[in-house]
């Protein structure tokens, strides 16, 4: 009940407000339950781990996922803002990644959509998450990027 109300008010401009202010406790409660919970158990989510671009160093990112057989398909929506992500700017210089889903990591190679796919990952993405709709007109007309996250090697963690 609770994940449809969310669902319902994800297009308003405050739920984009809270819920970016609330993305630095949602990390702390990810890797506390070490990936088991994220965004409060209410949408399908995940943690990915990116290389900084700049810096290098490893970046982690809570996103709601839609599963695509055994990847994961994941928006660079910034909740509608005008710039990308620093995540999706990330994977495009270094695909190579690591996603947390229920307290299993897994190693992934991104890959960004474009054409028939993107538009096959989008119709997947708006089923599960409409506001996304919302968040591509707020955007400005930047493209929003679209990946899927191909697994590269075996999951690890719980149930190992």
């Amino acid at each position: 009940m609770l994940g449809a109300l969310t669902r319902r008010v994800g297009h308003h401009r405050w739920f984009g407000a809270a819920a970016r202010l609330l993305v630095p406790a949602d990390r702390l409660v990810g890797r506390l339950t070490r990936g088991r919970v994220v965004a409060l158990g209410l949408i399908p989510s995940l943690v990915i781990t990116t290389t900084g671009r700049r810096s290098g160093k490893p970046r982690s990112n809570p996103l709601l996922y839609v599963p695509d057989g055994a990847a994961y398909v994941v928006i660079g929506s910034n909740w509608g803002q005008q710039h990308q992500p620093g995540w999706a700017s990330n994977l495009l210089a270094q695909p190579a990644a690591e996603v947390a889903v229920k307290g299993r990591r897994v190693p992934v190679r991104a890959e960004l959509a474009d054409g028939a796919e993107r538009e096959r990952l989008w119709r997947l993405l708006v089923t599960e998450w409409p506001a996304y709709r919302t968040y591509v007109e707020r955007a400005g007309g930047r493209e929003i990027r679209i990946f899927r996250l191909v697994p590269t090697g075996e999951p690890t963690g719980p149930g190992d």
